[in-house]
């Protein structure tokens, strides 16, 4: 079976410095004015969804096509260096534009935040889609169009004429968001009304539980963030958020909603019918509600990538054959792998690697949070099956 996927959209250089021990010390006392803060060593990586996501399954032995934009520049030579020759010979290269960048601060127990530079990023537009590689491939894979002006200005005219071109090439699609600057231009958008129209085109979507209220229940994302006071606003959300925003979602047209719940685990809901080209056993993927609860660690470094590495992971399982219990725990793993090393990819295994951490016995999880009353836990499949999931 053909096993190339293309993976387009943001594309950027991170650099992250590796930050010491600084015991409890706050954001206000790091960053305060005039103050110097020691950090160690930096760490450069590429990021954004081309890279992360990319590169993951790249590891995992997929034929990857990468369709990003950089600047002829020196970040621009550094992208293109860790991607590699032959990879990012099909990354788009302008001469009039600087390369994104992202400055990623993760200090110890202090959650991550970025200094971002979109440039090239706010550029890309339909057109520097290369349709003709998009053709010899099985899926599309499409990242942060939240984050690329071009992409969503005019109510996301050009995010909603990509995909249907793409989704004229008969080939299975896939749509990746982040929660877009709040102050910004694209935060003021009616996403709601955007998916509506380009959902009906991504036969697999693929959002955070903070993203996707953000997007379609904005009262539900306020509501939520007040009850987390200041913590982790996953464990606010119940199942049943999940399920009712699942089937919204369906309802606007996808086939496929994974919800990356965090600590928590993945979300899975599909339609009656999944009918799709990168999809070999219909039967078995469709109708299913799904929660596969996340892998623990006592080696935490960063979940910078982890989203991306976890949506790797998810196609990755779901074009070679496996069954949706197989992939959703194929994707948890190579989330799990991810969050051990401060970068996305040095903690990546190969595949078989990968396969070996899926059969192991002594993987444990994280509690998912769940009603058992309503979620029924599968000892062999390591998930729990929905009220909602096939007879």
């Amino acid at each position: 079976m053909n096993e190339k996927i293309m993976v387009a959209g943001h594309l950027c250089l991170d650099i992250s410095p590796r930050f010491p021990d600084l015991g409890k010390a706050g954001i206000s006392e790091l960053f305060s004015p005039g103050n110097m803060t020691q950090v160690e060593e930096a760490v450069i990586g590429t990021g954004g969804c081309v890279a992360n996501t990319g590169l993951v399954l790249a590891k995992l032995g997929v034929d990857v096509q990468l369709n990003g934009k950089v600047g002829k520049d020196i970040f621009g030579e550094i992208i293109k260096k860790i991607i590699g020759d032959q990879r990012s010979s099909t990354l788009k290269t302008v001469s009039d534009q600087s390369s994104s960048y992202t400055i990623v601060l993760a200090p110890p127990g202090i959650d991550r935040f970025f200094l971002h530079n979109a440039s090239t990023n706010d550029t890309f537009g339909a057109d520097d889609i290369d349709y003709e590689l998009a053709k010899q491939t099985v899926l599309f894979h499409f990242g942060y169009p939240t984050l690329m002006k071009r992409i969503y200005e005019n109510d996301a005219a050009e995010l909603i004429r990509m995909y249907k071109q793409i989704k004229e090439l008969g080939i299975t699609t896939s749509l990746d968001m982040t929660i877009p600057d709040l102050a910004g231009s694209a935060g003021q958008l009616d996403w709601d009304g955007i998916l509506r129209k380009v959902l009906p085109c991504v036969d697999i979507f693929v959002p955070s539980i903070e993203e996707v209220t953000f997007f379609v229940d904005r009262p539900l994302f306020e509501k939520k963030l007040i009850q987390a006071k200041g913590g982790d606003v996953v464990m606010a959300y119940e199942s049943t958020d999940c399920t009712a925003i699942a089937e919204k979602l369906i309802a606007m047209g996808s086939k496929i909603i994974l919800i990356k719940c965090g600590v928590r685990g993945l979300y899975l809901r599909t339609s009656q019918s999944v009918e799709l080209p990168a999809v070999p056993d219909v039967d078995s993927w469709s109708n299913v509600e799904i929660w596969a609860p996340s892998f623990a660690t006592d080696r935490f470094a960063s979940a910078l990538g982890a989203g991306d590495s976890t949506i790797a992971g998810f196609l990755c399982g779901l074009i070679r054959d496996f069954s949706p219990e197989q992939a959703l725990t194929i994707a948890n793993i190579i989330g799990w792998q991810n969050v051990q090393t401060i970068d996305t990819l040095s903690g990546i295994r190969d595949w078989q690697s990968t396969l070996e951490l899926v059969k192991d016995p002594t993987m444990s999880h994280n509690p998912p949070g769940l009603d058992s009353n309503t979620w029924q836990y599968s000892q062999s499949q390591r998930v729990y099956y929905g009220p909602n999931h096939r007879p």
